[in-house]
């Protein structure tokens, strides 16, 4: 089932380039540049990423995830502690990030330990979502195999009923955020010919240092 139109599919790149030279320092640093820059020009969805764990046949899996706080420690992001990403968590607490951000021609790949961060930070950020996303955190037994649509939809509406004479939704125990700590960031500019750019910089003894990657 060979599709050989997908041989001809391809964007030469050159928006912009990337050396030791004109990176920062601190790599967490960078990224906030580079956040920023996507930002303007992703909108909303600046802050998409792919989330890779290792599952239990020692087989990778990637989904998308939002990121929803960066600092000096690392990177957060937020699920059921039952999913099965949780699970390959908790099993093996090691995880990548992948961002792409197409209209900058970008991407930053994350490696490091992850760990989940304090349960007052969590109640803290779930009472900034949505109704609607606060609902479905105690509706959705995510990842587990569910007869129908019309389920979601049962269960929402008991959740609902229970919290109706309620002045807010409090957060399930079973939903919280991960900190990524990272040891490698990799930054990653597109140039003509496939000749790109790759910066990246890797822990060492408490310090970063940074070199360049062949593409």
């Amino acid at each position: 089932m060979a599709k050989d139109f997908l041989h001809g599919m391809r964007k030469d790149y050159g928006k912009d380039s990337l050396t030791k030279a004109s990176v920062h320092p601190d790599p967490m640093v960078q990224f906030e540049e580079w956040f920023k820059a996507a930002m303007k020009t992703d909108g909303d969805e600046a802050n998409v990423l792919t989330l890779s764990t290792l599952g239990e046949d020692q087989i990778p899996e990637g989904r998308i995830v939002l990121l929803k706080f960066y600092a000096e420690d690392g990177f957060t992001f937020y699920t059921n502690y039952t999913s099965n990403k949780a699970k390959q968590l908790e099993k093996h607490p090691y995880a990548s990030m992948t961002f792409h951000w197409k209209s900058q021609e970008r991407q930053v790949r994350v490696k490091g330990a992850i760990t989940r961060v304090p349960a007052e930070i969590s109640d803290e950020y779930f009472k900034e979502r949505p109704m609607g996303s606060r609902i479905g955190a105690w509706a959705s037994p995510q990842s587990q195999e569910i007869p129908n649509r019309e389920f979601l939809d049962e269960r929402v509406e008991e959740v609902q009923k229970k919290f109706e004479n309620q002045n807010e939704i409090p957060r399930p125990d079973y939903w919280g955020g991960y900190l990524l700590t990272p040891v490698r960031i990799e930054f990653w500019q597109g140039r003509p010919s496939r000749l790109h750019d790759r910066i990246v910089y890797d822990l060492v003894d408490g310090q970063w240092e940074t070199k360049r990657l062949a593409p």
